[in-house]
């Protein structure tokens, strides 16, 4: 349905250039969202996905491990949008102590959304209300350190800024001027609370604080957790499964379309098609992975039983690992208080078995990575951009 512009323009002054920023007009949309046979049976879809999604939490034999890798991912494809260059195994080796050769700003970025995810999530479940105070607490770890520091983490921007283009004239898109940040910001919060369904109020939302874009940096990354804490803060998903920077990342133009023109034309129906189709093929696909975990390590689990002797201390590594799979033979000891030889000899016969390859190449100091887990967590990651 297309409805008229969504806000209104007002000129801005920005390093010596005028431009028109845009102000969107606050949330709901109105005329109010009209709920097509097909839109809605978009969403039926959308809810039930997240359905199944929700109950992986229940079938994993460990939710927490599952998160744990599943997290890292999305902070990767996350910072990938943009431009970060780091890969999921940098990441990993950067959490062993920071290892030499892994580009630190880049990986730094990765690292702080996994924290600044872990932390929302945490002031959520703690019963802290999704708000402003909570936002700019969670951009404050995001930007902690790395590129960020200089960006005034969690703090709302004073000065204007632009999206694309080198100088302001050139931009695709102006966001309100700093003296109407704090208006819409906090029409925004308003509509955190309002009694619209989660799943429909996630899809509004994000388009309104990308639109919006309240700090110097770090809105595109902010802006996609935001869906993720309401869905949790809502009680949709009991643990943060759905992360939607794989779809948004391969579909990354139509995206940028779908955004504009829910700004100049209402048209915010077709962004809603858009959003479920994309939470759908993201909880199916996470669905799909942690089955695919599970088999892995039960497929590996059955291999390390029948190795007779040094099956029980193998076993505990397998476990461990599962916990950390790129590792060291010194967290492992002190996981599991094996003794260093026993250890050295587990970790050998995992290597042997090809379930564990070393990753170094040298005698000291080496890194285990486990291939197979690894392999399945990477799938997405290393896609063309669009």
């Amino acid at each position: 349905m297309k409805r008229k512009l969504q806000g209104y323009y007002v000129t801005a002054t920005t390093v010596g250039e005028k431009v028109q920023a845009f102000v969107p007009a606050p949330l709901p949309p109105f005329p109010a969202l009209e709920w097509s046979d097909q839109l809605q049976e978009k969403f039926n879809r959308a809810l039930l996905a997240l359905g199944r999604l929700d109950s992986v939490s229940v079938l994993l034999p460990e939710t927490s491990l599952f998160l744990y890798m599943y997290v890292r991912k999305e902070a990767v494809l996350s910072s990938m949008i943009e431009g970060t260059q780091s890969s999921l195994s940098d990441l990993l080796l950067h959490e062993l102590e920071h290892q030499p050769g892994v580009p630190l700003d880049d990986v730094t970025e990765v690292s702080n959304y996994v924290a600044a995810l872990n932390y929302g999530v945490d002031r959520i479940n703690q019963g802290f209300p999704l708000s402003l105070r909570l936002l700019k607490e969670i951009h404050s770890v995001l930007m902690f350190g790395g590129r960020g520091r200089n960006c005034d983490p969690g703090q709302f921007r004073r000065t204007q800024n632009w999206i694309g283009g080198t100088q302001p004239g050139t931009a695709t898109f102006v966001p309100p001027p700093p003296e109407l940040l704090q208006e819409c910001i906090g029409k925004l919060e308003l509509f955190l609370h309002h009694t619209t369904p989660a799943l429909v109020k996630a899809a509004l939302a994000h388009v309104q604080f990308e639109t919006i874009h309240p700090f110097l940096d770090g809105n595109g990354r902010l802006g996609r957790l935001i869906i993720t804490l309401i869905l949790c803060s809502e009680k949709v998903l009991k643990e943060p499964l759905l992360y939607l920077s794989l779809y948004f990342k391969t579909h990354r133009r139509r995206y940028y379309e779908l955004l504009n023109q829910v700004r100049l034309t209402g048209d915010w129906e077709l962004w809603l098609e858009f959003f479920a189709d994309a939470v759908t093929a993201t909880a199916t696909q996470a669905v799909d992975t942690a089955q695919k975990l599970m088999k892995c390590s039960s497929v590996d689990g059955d291999r390390i039983n029948k190795l007779k002797r040094i099956s029980g201390s193998t076993s505990l590594i397998h476990r461990a690992i599962l916990e950390r799979p790129m590792t060291t033979p010194k967290w492992i000891q002190e996981k599991t208080q094996l003794s260093q030889a026993t250890v050295n000899s587990c970790l050998s016969k995992l290597q042997t078995m090809g379930i564990l390859e070393e990753v170094t190449g040298q005698r000291r100091n080496r890194i285990y990575s486990y291939t197979e887990y690894i392999k399945i967590m990477n799938l997405g990651t290393e896609l063309p951009e669009y």
